[in-house]
C-alpha cells in the first residue's frame, strides 16, 4: 500500500552527476550547495550560474530544490554573505536551509521571500525546539537524528512545523551542531562545513586499538509507512560526497517504498552496514567495527611501478571503483578499474598511482555499471550582487547596535555544589550552575548558599532534553524561580518558552552567536548575556564590532556529545598522537573532553585592550579545589597561563 500522506523524498546534489542521477531516481525535491557557507565544504557544490541552471532544470520537472547554507559565518564574511542572500533571492527556490542565527535574522529582515529551513545543526531534538522554530519564522525544522519513534511521534502530535528527518546515510557520533574534535584537532570545523572525521579514527584504550566512535550507516527504508503515518513532511537522504550511483540507487530504492512497492529492507549502495538506531530496537550494535564505505573484496599481495595485485573472489568488471586503505585510515587511494586481468582469484591491474602495502584491505566502491549527465544546460551570467551601498549600511546598523560598553564580569561555571564552599568563588560576578538532572533536587535543598551568593548565580539548561523530559525541566525551573532563583542559562534558544515568567536568562556556547548579526539577533530575544563559541578565534572576534560577549578562558571543550553510548575499557583513551581524552557521562550523553584543557588567560590583557571585557571560567570536570580556582583567577587578572595548556582555535584560526 502507498503511505496514506506521501512525504517528500528529499535527495542530496554534491555535483552534477548526482544531480541527474537524482532527478532520474524520483527526487521530489533535492538539496545541495554553492561554492560557500554549506556544511559539505569537499563537495564539488556548485557555482552561481550552475546553481541557476539547476533551478531552471529542477522547475521543468517539478522538483523543488532548497539549498544549504549551513554553516556559521565569520565577521568578515557578512558582505559575501549579503551577495549570496541577494542572488538565492532572485532564484526559485522552495527553501535555505541554515544553522547560524545572523544568516536567519538577515533573511527575515532584507530577504522575506527566502523561505528558512532550520538545519540539523541547529540541534533541534524536541517540540520545544520545533514550536519556537514555528514561531520566530522557520517553515521547516531538520530534526536531530538520535530521536527514538516515541519521541518523534509525540513531537509530531505536539507541533504542526513541517518536518524533515534523516532516513539513509551516514551517521554523525556526535550530535549535529555540538561535535568540535575536527576543529579541535585542526581548526577544520564541522560548523564550517570541514569536518575531518575523527568518529571514523582509530584510538586506543587499554591495549584496544579500534574505531570505538564509528556509526554503521542509517538505514529506515522498512519505516516509510510508519514515519507517514507520523506526518514526516521529508525524507531526507545523506550523502552529497556520494558519487551519482549511489544517488540514483537509494532514490529508487525509497521511491519505491514511499510509493507503495514491496522492497528489500536491504539497500545495495555500496556503503557500511546498516542501523536503524533509535528507531531500531537496539542500538548497542550500532558502531561499526570497520569504518570503510564499500565492500571489502581482498587484500593487496603487491604494488609496484604503478601495477596493484590483489586477491578477490568477486566478478570485476572495466569502470568498477576501487580503494586501497590502510588500517590506520591514514592512507586512501581510490581507482577505476582499467587495464586489469584476473587469473585464478587474482587481479592485476596496472594504472594505480597511488601506494599500497601487502596485506592491505581493498574495497569496491562504485560498480559505475550506468552513467547520468555531466552537462548543465546553459544558464547566462549570474553576477548578482546587492548595491555596495546597501551591504555597508546593513553592516553598519548591525554594528551601531552593538556598540554599547559592557560592564566588566567574570563569570564562572560549576558542575558541583561543593564548589559553593569555596571562598575563591566570592570573587566570581556570576556563578552558573550546571548540575546533572539527577542532582537538580539538591540545589532546591542545599544550605550552601549564602545570601549574597543567591544573587550571582545562573542555573544552566541542558544542551539535550528529550521530548519525555520536558515537563521535569520546566518543573525544576518554576521550583528554582520560587526560591528566588529565577536566572536561567540556556543551551538552546528554544529553552526561553520552557522558563516562568520573569525570568531572566543568558545563552552559553552551544547558541552560537559567531558573528554581529548572530550576536545582535541573540541580544534582541533577550538574553541578557551570551557566550562567544569556544571553537572563535582572535581575528574573528577582533574583526566585529561585539564586545558583549562572553569569552570562555579556561574550559575542557566538549568534542564529542553523543547520546550514543560507547563500549570503552576505560573512562581514558588515546589517539594515534597519544593526545589523552576523557570520557564523561552527564545528562544521558556521552561527552568526550581532552585530558588537558584549553587556557588563553594569558591573551587577557590582549583582549581588554580590544574592549573585551567579560571572561568565562568553567570548572566542569574538575574536582572542588578552592587553590585552584584562586589560582586561575589570579591567572586571569595577571595575564598570565598554564604551561602545557592549548589555546585550540584562539590564536591559529578556524577554516
Amino acid at each position: 500500500m502507498p503511505c496514506a500522506s506521501k512525504p517528500e523524498l528529499l535527495l542530496p546534489v554534491g555535483n552534477i552527476e548526482s544531480l541527474f542521477a537524482a532527478l532520474e531516481g524520483g527526487a521530489d525535491a533535492i538539496y545541495l550547495g554553492l561554492k560557500a557557507f554549506n556544511a559539505r565544504g569537499r563537495a564539488a557544490n556548485f557555482t552561481n550560474s550552475q546553481f541557476a541552471a539547476i533551478c531552471k532544470l529542477a522547475t521543468q520537472k517539478r522538483v523543488k530544490v532548497y539549498v544549504t547554507l549551513n554553516t556559521v559565518i565569520k565577521n568578515n564574511e557578512l558582505a559575501d554573505l549579503l551577495d549570496t542572500l541577494q542572488f538565492l533571492s532572485e532564484q526559485p527556490i522552495a527553501g535555505v536551509i541554515i544553522q547560524d542565527w545572523g544568516v536567519f535574522s538577515l533573511m527575515q529582515r532584507y530577504f522575506p521571500k527566502l523561505v528558512a529551513h532550520a538545519s540539523t545543526q541547529m540541534v533541534n531534538h524536541n517540540s520545544v525546539g520545533a514550536n519556537h522554530s514555528q514561531q520566530i519564522g522557520f517553515k521547516r525544522v531538520v530534526l536531530a537524528r538520535e530521536l527514538t519513534t516515541k519521541e518523534l511521534q509525540l513531537i509530531h502530535q505536539r507541533t504542526s512545523i513541517e518536518t524533515e528527518v534523516f532516513v539513509h546515510g551516514a551517521l554523525c557520533y556526535s550530535l549535529s551542531g555540538l561535535c568540535l574534535f575536527s576543529s579541535y584537532l585542526g581548526g577544520a570545523g564541522a560548523n564550517r562545513g570541514l569536518c575531518t572525521q575523527p568518529c571514523r579514527r582509530f584510538y586506543n584504550c587499554r591495549g584496544q586499538k579500534r574505531t570505538f566512535f564509528s556509526m554503521k550507516d542509517n538505514q529506515l527504508i522498512s519505516r516509510i509507512e510508519e514515519l507517514a503515518q507520523m506526518g514526516v513532511s521529508s525524507l531526507k537522504v545523506e550523502g552529497r560526497l556520494k558519487s551519482g550511483e549511489y544517488v540514483y540507487t537509494v532514490a529508487q530504492a525509497y521511491r519505491k517504498a514511499i510509493d507503495g512497492e514491496i522492497v528489500s529492507d536491504t539497500v545495495d549502495d555500496l556503503s557500511r552496514p546498516k542501523t536503524q538506531w533509535f528507531m531500531g530496537r537496539s542500538i548497542a550494535e550500532s558502531i561499526a567495527d570497520n569504518p570503510n564505505t564499500g565492500l571489502l573484496i581482498g587484500k593487496v599481495t603487491d604494488c609496484h611501478d604503478g601495477t596493484i595485485i590483489f586477491s578477490t573472489n568477486i566478478e570485476l568488471a572495466k569502470g568498477n571503483r576501487l580503494r586501497v586503505r590502510t588500517d590506520a585510515d591514514t592512507d586512501q587511494n581510490a581507482f577505476v578499474l582499467d587495464n586489469f586481468r584476473v587469473t585464478d582469484g587474482v587481479c592485476t591491474a596496472k594504472g594505480f598511482r597511488g601506494t599500497a602495502t601487502t596485506g592491505t584491505d581493498i574495497y569496491l566502491t562504485a560498480y559505475r555499471s550506468q552513467k547520468f549527465g555531466t552537462e548543465l544546460p546553459a544558464a547566462g551570467r549570474q553576477e548578482v550582487r546587492m548595491p555596495q551601498a546597501m551591504k555597508k549600511s546593513i553592516i553598519g546598523s548591525i554594528r551601531k547596535q552593538l556598540t554599547t560598553k559592557p560592564k566588566a564580569a567574570t563569570i564562572v561555571r560549576i558542575d558541583n555544589l561543593d564548589w559553593l564552599q569555596c571562598a575563591a568563588l566570592q570573587k566570581a560576578d556570576v556563578v552558573v550552575v550546571s548540575l546533572p538532572m539527577l542532582k537538580w533536587q539538591n540545589l532546591l535543598t542545599t544550605n550552601k548558599i549564602s545570601g549574597a551568593m543567591l544573587q550571582k548565580i545562573w542555573f544552566e539548561l541542558p544542551p539535550f532534553v528529550s521530548e519525555t523530559q520536558i515537563e521535569r525541566v520546566r518543573k525544576i525551573c518554576s521550583a528554582l524561580a520560587q526560591k528566588g532563583l529565577n536566572r536561567f542559562v540556556l543551551s538552546h534558544l528554544s529553552q526561553c518558552t520552557m522558563l516562568p515568567q520573569r525570568s531572566r536568562f543568558a545563552t552559553n556556547e552551544a547558541v552560537y552567536a559567531y558573528n554581529d548579526a548572530a550576536a545582535l539577533w541573540v541580544k534582541q530575544q533577550g538574553a541578557e548575556w551570551f557566550c562567544s563559541p569556544v571553537e572563535n578565534e582572535y581575528e574573528n572576534l577582533l574583526t566585529g564590532a561585539c564586545r558583549e560577549a562572553v569569552i570562555p578562558v579556561y574550559f575542557r571543550p566538549r568534542l564529542f556529545s553523543s547520546r550514543m553510548p560507547v563500549k570503552l575499557p576505560t573512562n581514558q583513551f588515546t589517539d594515534e598522537r597519544k593526545n589523552r581524552y576523557i570520557r564523561h557521562r552527564v545528562n544521558g550523553l556521552t561527552i568526550i573532553t581532552p585530558e588537558q584543557p584549553v587556557c588563553i588567560t594569558q591573551y587577557a590583557n590582549k583582549l581588554r585592550g580590544k574592549s573585551f571585557c567579560r571572561f568565562l571560567i568553567d570548572l566542569s570536570f574538575e574536582k572542588p579545589d578552592n587553590n585552584r580556582l584562586a589560582h586561575l583567577l589570579k591567572l586571569l587578572a595577571t595575564s598570565e597561563g598554564i604551561q602545557g595548556t592549548t589555546a585550540f582555535n584562539f590564536k591559529k584560526g578556524l577554516r
